[in-house]
């Protein structure tokens, strides 16, 4: 009986790894650049599309994974549904919270389909706005009641006058906790 719950093990041990190497994990570095953005690696950190010159002169795309770990997902690539629903554009090349001060852009975010269906992309821009001193709920609520004082309140926090941020990781102090989805 010992032997048969040792050959069990084994067997189990050898299905699952074998199980996890079929499924494989998300390493940023082996996906395709058309969906680099908005994926979060196995490890939990964000995905980050780059650009660079190669050596005939034309700009290249690469992902790579970046510093920015995302605390409740992983492994996880964006569906078409919410790039569409959020506005957002799967060949943007880094993380910046530059389209926050773009009213249509907010409008998508905000929007029940996004906003509400969408945790990984408004987790990323609840973060982005946390790191210019803006609170999402806050400019989302302002943005569907008042969409011309929101913007207004968005660039007196400093997001419009500061440098642009090329990742999340770059700002200072512990970012708020983003919105818990269920």
């Amino acid at each position: 009986m010992a032997s048969s719950t040792r050959f069990s093990f084994v067997l189990f041990l050898a299905s699952s790894l074998f199980l996890h190497g079929a499924l494989g994990d998300i390493v940023c570095e082996d996906l395709p650049t058309d969906l680099c953005s908005f994926s979060i690696a196995s490890s939990g950190k964000r995905c980050l599309l780059e650009n660079y010159a190669s050596k005939d002169g034309k700009v290249e795309y690469q992902c790579r994974t970046s510093e920015v770990i995302v605390e409740r997902m992983a492994e996880y690539i964006e569906t078409d549904d919410c790039v569409n629903a959020c506005g957002v554009d799967r060949n943007s090349v880094g993380i910046s919270s530059d389209s926050l001060l773009e009213p249509q852009f907010t409008a998508k975010l905000c929007s029940p389909a996004c906003y509400q269906n969408c945790p990984n992309i408004v987790d990323l821009y609840f973060n982005l706005a946390a790191g210019e001193g803006v609170f999402l709920p806050d400019l989302c609520q302002a943005q569907r009641t008042n969409p011309h004082r929101a913007m207004v309140e968005l660039m007196s926090s400093g997001v419009a006058a500061g440098p642009a941020f090329s990742e999340v990781s770059n700002f200072e102090g512990e970012p708020a906790a983003a919105p818990a989805f269920m």
